[in-house]
């Protein structure tokens, strides 16, 4: 019996890690499959090394049964349980809008905005959505939500051509000098500033005016925010009365983590999430509090916070607990 129990504990365990979820649209010409299948490697790689699961959709040999629509829905519900850890959903490929609807270009169907914010919504864990296509921005205001950050290539879905943000987001989730705050690790925040300055230099060496303008959501609000509020991993503009600003919680996605953040099990790292997005929020506020006042919370979430690192960091003993 307790052969089984251990058996069963390390399944749920093991099963318990993020996923990725990758699916390549209809490339349309040779050039930009071979572009496109490259882009898809570049995450299997980072998956690997983030010992996260990895699924990839659009990359076999199509077949006269079934189509890459269906097995989209199918793979997000087989992703759905519960679980402390996110499932990055990254969209390769071309995007269209027609003023009322954005599609994300598939093999056969296409998928809409709409249809992917229904098939989302079961999804019991944390989710990144990576849409880094033509036309892409409408999927930013359908798929917010709370607990998911949404990054986009373009503002609005009339920037309509083709878009190599993909690109310099695959590439940038695991090359070290995206680690902005130097603490060992790339958050998808670091990847998507990235991304977004290499994205932006292409068009500036070729003289050419830029057709793609990134955004980043994290909070929910349908709004966004433009790579050019961060100055590393801190946003530098203020937002307006009673709104909240993006990337705490993109800062909080580890597809790679450090080996600091991998021996922190995950309900732990929920609470120090929870804490660390309270602390954003009290910084935003400090103009607006008793100085008393705020230094009395920013001293009683920076005890709290400290002593989950302290407590996580222990060794434990032979009975498994932590001194």
């Amino acid at each position: 019996m307790l052969l089984i129990l251990a058996m069963s504990l390390s399944l749920t365990l093991a099963e318990d890690r993020p996923a990725v979820l990758v699916v390549v649209g209809a490339p349309g010409t040779p050039e930009y499959s071979s572009q496109f299948k490259k882009w898809a490697e570049n995450w299997k790689t980072a998956a690997g090394k983030g010992s996260a699961t990895f699924q990839a959709i659009g990359l076999d040999v199509e077949t006269k049964t079934g189509n890459d629509h269906d097995r989209l829905k199918t793979a997000l519900a087989e992703f759905s349980s519960p679980s402390g850890e996110p499932l990055w959903l990254v969209l390769i490929g071309h995007g269209t809008f027609d003023s009322r609807e954005a599609k994300f270009n598939l093999r056969g169907p296409d998928v809409t905005d709409v249809e992917l914010a229904e098939w989302l919504k079961p999804v019991k864990r944390p989710v990144a959505v990576l849409n880094g296509t033509s036309a892409s921005g409408p999927f930013l205001n359908k798929l917010s939500a709370e607990n998911r950050v949404i990054v986009v290539a373009t503002r609005s879905g009339d920037e309509q051509n083709y878009a190599r943000f993909g690109q310099y987001l695959s590439e940038a989730i695991a090359d070290p000098k995206a680690d902005l705050d130097k603490d060992g690790q790339v958050s998808l925040l670091e990847a998507f500033v990235t991304a977004s300055a290499r994205t932006a230099e292409y068009y500036k060496s070729k003289s050419q005016l830029a057709t793609e303008h990134p955004l980043i959501d994290d909070n929910g609000d349908k709004l966004g925010t433009p790579p050019d509020w961060f100055n590393g991993v801190r946003v530098t503009k203020r937002v307006k009365e009673g709104a909240t600003v993006d990337g705490t919680r993109a800062g909080q996605f580890h597809l790679i983590p450090s080996d600091r953040e991998r021996g922190i099990p995950t309900e732990v790292k929920r609470r120090r999430d929870a804490i660390e997005q309270k602390l954003a929020a009290l910084r935003e506020q400090k103009s607006k509090r008793a100085e008393d006042e705020y230094y009395a919370e920013l001293d009683a979430l920076m005890v709290e916070l400290a002593t989950i690192y302290r407590d996580a960091t222990k060794p434990a003993t032979k009975e498994g607990h932590r001194q």
